[in-house]
């Protein structure tokens, strides 16, 4: 299963690259879906792409869910 990760944009880079924070850890993103973010936006994060403009409300309430459930945020999946 893929998740979509709200994120917020600490900052803009050229070439439609941006730098989020997602609960905590820093990570590169491109932002060539939504060019409108601007720094201070929450956005949907997958794949390394932002695939939406999403308001703070909603950003916090998903991550508020992904917090109840530790092995969402893991960096890693889980050995089969």
């Amino acid at each position: 299963m893929c998740l979509a990760i709200p994120a917020q944009i600490s900052e803009l880079h050229e070439g439609n690259m941006a730098t989020v924070d997602i609960l905590g850890v820093t990570r590169d993103i491109s932002i060539d879906l939504t060019p409108a973010a601007k720094e201070g936006d929450y956005v949907l994060v997958h794949a390394g792409f932002a695939i939406e403009v999403v308001d703070e409300q909603f950003a916090q309430e998903t991550l508020d869910l992904i917090r109840q459930f530790p092995e969402l945020a893991a960096d890693e999946a889980p050995a089969a």
